[in-house]
């Protein structure tokens, strides 16, 4: 069943198409790169913000949840799927203003990375490979290899869906932390981010924090460029199984599963001694009032579940034991499952909560 909405005297001001179709029961598992779970009841794409008002409008009109689906990376869709609206963000346009880079929030994400490179502005570089797009970088306050998109990232325009008008965040309102923003906090299903402003380096010079990217240049003589920077750590992801690669099981996968528990400088001495005991080295990070990071995928292992643990049609990447992934026609009870398994195996042998990543839609 297909329905349509008027999008509105503001889409005919522009240009812009002036009406878009809802579908009903449209499948999640294939724009999620878990490829787990069912349908949504209702399905649109919205390619301007005058559409994500009239979508918006549609569902609150009919009183249906709305959920806003990005790329999929970083999503776990119930089998039962979602009973409500999926607003499909496909806004694109990606454009340079100095040092600014302005992204649409559906321009996929390493294409974003990838222009920034090509105009040498430093700051994204160390982002490359990531799946998603660049709506979803604020939200989860994406990061790796020692780089977080919010220390780039200046503004944040977005639809609040509760006033029903268009505003705009500096950094410091965006609230960012580890993995967190206020975006999937305090305000979790309030706005529909339209557009992302980085500012970045002129220079062209990358700040490689990393140890493991720092080891990869640990030869070189010159400095290396942002492009060497940027296909290294899709190198590096890629041999991870975190580069989306099509037929490589190990990148069916909603990347890093669990987040790195911080913990009081106390218990990490009590980790480390406990390593040291077994002749195992464990190092630990600096975190947030006086803490200390624990590699998640650390404590899985010593737990019990190493790389290419699985359970049923649901396992731990071969490459990368933070991932969990859909070795093939898995379902998401499986997933959770397996997740379930591990925290156990982790709570009782560290006596540590691990906290799952994914956003998870449709569950009970």
């Amino acid at each position: 069943m297909l329905c349509t909405i008027d999008v509105g005297a503001p889409a005919r001001a522009h240009g812009e198409r002036e009406s878009m179709q809802i579908r009903e029961n449209e499948p999640l598992a294939g724009r999620t790169t878990l490829g787990v779970g069912g349908a949504a009841r209702w399905f649109v794409e919205a390619a301007s913000e005058a559409e994500v008002v009239a979508a918006a409008r549609w569902a609150r009109e009919r009183g249906l949840k709305l959920f806003v689906l990005g790329g999929g990376s970083n999503l776990l869709v119930a089998d039962e799927g979602f009973d409500g609206l999926v607003l499909a963000v496909a806004l694109q346009g990606i454009a340079r203003e100095k040092n600014l880079v302005r992204a649409a929030a559906g321009e996929e994400w390493d294409h974003v990375v990838s222009f920034a490179v090509e105009q040498n502005l430093a700051g994204l570089e160390c982002l490359a490979g990531i799946p998603g797009t660049a709506g979803g970088t604020p939200v989860q306050n994406v990061g790796a290899y020692g780089c977080e998109a919010g220390e780039s990232i200046e503004r944040v325009r977005a639809y609040d869906l509760e006033s029903g008008g268009f505003v705009e965040f500096t950094r410091v309102e965006c609230g960012f932390g580890y993995r967190r923003s206020r975006f999937n906090a305090e305000d979790r299903g309030r706005y529909v981010v339209t557009r992302v402003d980085y500012r970045l380096r002129a220079d062209g010079v990358a700040e490689l924090k990393y140890a493991d990217l720092k080891t990869c240049f640990a030869d070189r003589k010159t400095t290396p460029t942002l492009a060497e920077v940027a296909e290294t750590v899709r190198t590096i992801r890629r041999r991870k199984g975190m580069l989306m690669v099509d037929g490589d099981a190990d990148c069916r996968s909603a990347g890093s599963f669990f987040k790195n528990p911080s913990v009081a400088p106390e218990k990490a001495a009590e980790l480390r001694a406990w390593a040291a005991g077994r002749g195992l080295a464990l190092r630990t990070y600096p975190a947030a009032d006086g803490q200390e990071k624990i590699p998640a995928a650390w404590l899985i292992e010593q737990a019990g579940f190493p790389k290419g643990y699985a359970m049923g049609a649901a396992g731990i990447s071969s490459r990368h034991t933070l991932a969990l992934i859909n070795r093939g026609g898995a379902r998401a009870a499986e997933i959770v499952a397996l997740a379930e398994r591990i925290r156990a195996g982790v709570a009782d042998q560290f006596g540590i909560a691990l906290t799952m990543e994914p956003v998870r839609l449709g569950f009970r």
